[in-house]
């Protein structure tokens, strides 16, 4: 069973996780400011041109014009001390502009882990790798 400090950080990534889900950017926004520290160490396979809670937010901006049905599950959770480890599942169709595609109308499905470290009960590290390969593949921009 998890120390409480684990249940309380895997707790506050599944709020953060419903908020991301909304659809809705105004939502994200207001979670990353609630629960996203303003330093937070943010390191991922995305051009963000920021730092910190801002990348994360230009991040979504990006995703949701893209993706606006995009949806993230928690496959996994494993908590330690101050981290959780996340095994997600992203999916989503591709109706706006993404890296430079335009539009395909195809249905994506990629996964991804992220390792959040927590501090004050809020993120304080996030890093992550992204199967972008197989999301580039599936717009048809990517090897076979």
């Amino acid at each position: 069973m998890p120390a409480a400090g684990n249940t309380r950080h895997t707790e506050t990534l599944a709020r953060f996780h419903a908020a991301v889900n909304s659809g809705d950017i105004d939502v994200i926004a207001k979670a990353i400011d609630e629960f996203v520290a303003p330093d937070v160490d943010f390191v991922a396979p995305v051009p963000m041109g920021a730092t910190g809670p801002e990348a994360l937010k230009r991040v979504w901006e990006a995703l949701l014009k893209a993706f606006p049905d995009i949806h993230v599950t928690l496959e996994d959770t494993v908590a330690e001390g101050d981290r959780v480890a996340a095994r997600n599942t992203v999916t989503g169709t591709h109706l706006g502009p993404y890296q430079g595609l335009p539009p395909t109308g195809r249905s994506v499905r990629y996964g991804e882990m992220f390792m959040f470290r927590f501090e004050d009960g809020r993120i304080a590290e996030l890093r992550g790798v992204v199967d972008v390969l197989t999301l580039l593949r599936q717009l048809g921009a990517g090897p076979a």
